[in-house]
């Protein structure tokens, strides 16, 4: 029995990855993102598709005190031995309201447009907006709405402005920037495109599977999870958060 692989092998003397040699011609010479773009592609990115792949792992890699970062800092407290389950516990928090719309919204974005043919027009976009907003009644429209940003979020014009200079701008970006001008008169109210909706959409339109968009949210979220864990040791307040909690903690006794 044979387990066939393309990422990478070694002998005594050689590392290869993607059929490359790595220290010959991948070590000072290839980016990390790039590498990780080629890793799930097993293509080379462009040099503008590098650029927006690398726009959106910043744009992701950290949100403040985030709940996926509170729970790293904790974990750190508890078992300061252990960095990756201080690293692990941050990145399980990825999910349906932090990290996860990337993909929520990569899914949603290609499903429509699987679904109908592509327009032609920007009034053809906002008709499919108008669609993709209908289909969703009763439920969140993945990549509308902040917690924080409640006008706009500041990353959605930068990744898209980054999309269009390198000419990466494809149809799920557009379709999201329809869902945006549309989503005031289609739901009566004026909701922001967030930035993790924007990079869900502009990794797919990369041409990255749906089903791993997440995964790319992970990666980035994983420097930002680090710096946390550095700022901890540095100047620690995951203790004062357990004291506080504890402290303000209030029985109630069961029904």
């Amino acid at each position: 029995m044979t387990y066939p692989t393309s990422i990478g092998t070694s002998d005594a003397t050689t590392i290869s990855l993607l059929g490359q040699n790595l220290t010959e011609d991948l070590m000072g010479k290839v980016g990390f993102g790039e590498l990780a773009f080629w890793l799930v592609t097993q293509r080379r990115p462009s040099a503008g598709e590098a650029k927006l792949f690398e726009a959106v792992l910043v744009a992701l890699a950290d949100h403040g005190f985030t709940p996926t970062a509170i729970a790293a800092r904790m974990t750190l407290l508890s078992a300061p031995e252990s960095i990756q389950g201080a690293l692990a516990a941050g990145l399980l928090g990825g999910g349906s309201r932090f990290l996860g719309v990337t993909e929520d919204t990569g899914r949603f974005l290609a499903g429509v447009l699987k679904a109908n043919p592509t327009p032609a027009t920007d009034d053809d976009w906002d008709a499919l907006a108008r669609v993709a907003i209908a289909s969703r009644t009763g439920k969140f429209v993945p990549g509308l709405g902040h917690p924080v940003h409640k006008q706009q979020d500041p990353r959605t014009p930068v990744i898209i402005r980054i999309a269009q200079e390198e000419a990466v701008y494809g149809p799920h970006l557009a379709l999201f920037e329809a869902i945006g001008r549309v989503a005031p008169e289609v739901l009566g109210r004026a909701l922001p495109l967030n930035g993790a909706g924007v990079c869900g959409a502009a990794l797919a339109d990369l041409g990255l599977p749906v089903e791993l968009l997440r995964g790319f949210a992970l990666l980035a979220r994983t420097a930002g999870l680090l710096g946390h864990l550095a700022e901890e040791l540095r100047q620690p307040i995951a203790g004062d958060i357990y004291q506080s909690v504890d402290r303000n903690a209030r029985y109630v006794a069961p029904q």
